[in-house]
């Protein structure tokens, strides 16, 4: 069956399991999250010892693995087998002829990452039939503040909006690094507290004043000495400040303000509503509307379309995402 990454570990935690996990998808941190809690939770730390076992696709294929799933627990209700990287396993689909008839005390998870394993296959329906079939998709950019939230919450924090996007914007979609980093954070954060932007810039390393949404804000204030610095610090600073990154913020940011002038004059409940955001955001949206208002806002978004194709290097060949983004922001404040 198809199952959500909420759906399996609670079965996990009550301890309702299924001979066959295949845990595929572009997404690799839920792989590897529902992994750790399979080798961490289903057996005791003695029962482990006879009945929990590791491979990896490089050294392994369907018949080894199957000699492993045939095998019946020591003094344990269950075994565990677990098969990382399974991708570089040429010959996985052959695992067909033990799922036509599993073990009910083997415990298979197969990790199969960086993309989804095809749901047409002979073993994909097997799986769906006998077993969990989970997809781990990739979180698209705009849903990562979000998720970031969502997160430092289940871990017994808070995090105010400005520290959430700052590390929003500086990581990107990497989930797996996005939680390294948290936990960084909370070595150095008392259990339950809040964290704030000084503590990113402290032990994370990520500039308060020198960001993405620092350049949102002052392109919407139509502060040029602010965003020139911003833009500054960028250009000495690449790695981490790639037009690549930033430019959809920005986009995404300009065309839900499009959406805004719409919906404006609408009681604050339904403008919070159809633009899915918090309340104290309006303001800034409404900061925003009055500096650019539709005429001039359709402008700097047909801006964002052409610094895009040319970052790409349609138009613009051989000129670095530094002097792009420094045209680009020069012509939005004189739009």
């Amino acid at each position: 069956m198809s199952q959500t990454y909420q759906q399996i570990v609670q079965d996990i935690k009550n301890r309702i399991f299924y001979p066959v996990y295949l845990l595929s998808g572009e997404e690799a941190y839920y792989i590897d999250q529902l992994i750790d809690l399979i080798e961490t939770s289903v057996l005791t730390e003695n029962e482990k010892e006879f009945n929990q076992n590791v491979l990896y696709g490089r050294d392994v294929d369907a018949r080894t693995i199957m000699e492993y799933a045939k095998r019946y627990p020591m003094m344990a209700s269950h075994q565990v087998l677990i098969v990382k990287e399974a991708q570089e396993i040429r010959d996985l689909e052959n695992l067909k002829k033990y799922l036509e008839q599993p073990l009910k005390t083997t415990l298979l998870v197969i990790g199969y990452k960086y993309k989804k394993y095809d749901k047409r296959t002979s073993l994909a329906k097997l799986v769906d039939e006998k077993g969990v079939f989970y997809v781990s998709d990739k979180l698209y950019e705009d849903k990562i503040p979000a998720w970031l939230s969502g997160r430092v919450k289940e871990l017994g924090y808070t995090i105010t909006t400005k520290a959430c996007n700052m590390m929003a914007s500086a990581l990107g979609n990497n989930l797996q690094k996005i939680d390294s980093e948290l936990h960084k954070l909370f070595i150095n954060t008392v259990p339950g507290s809040e964290i704030t932007e000084a503590q990113v810039e402290k032990f994370i390393g990520i500039s308060k004043d020198y960001n993405v949404f620092e350049l949102q804000d002052a392109l919407v204030t139509g502060d040029a000495l602010k965003a020139n610095r911003i833009i500054n610090y960028f250009s000495n600073n690449p790695r981490d400040n790639s037009l690549v990154k930033n430019l959809p913020i920005l986009f995404s940011f300009f065309s839900r303000l499009m959406l805004f002038h719409s919906v404006a004059n609408r009681p604050q409940g339904e403008i919070i509503g159809v633009m899915g955001i918090k309340p104290g955001l309006i303001y800034k949206y409404r900061q925003a509307a009055s500096t650019y208002p539709p005429a001039r806002l359709a402008r700097v978004l047909e801006l964002f379309n052409e610094y895009d194709l040319k970052n790409k290097g349609i138009g613009a060949a051989s000129i670095a995402e530094s002097e792009l983004l420094k045209e680009l922001t020069y012509r939005i404040l004189h739009s």
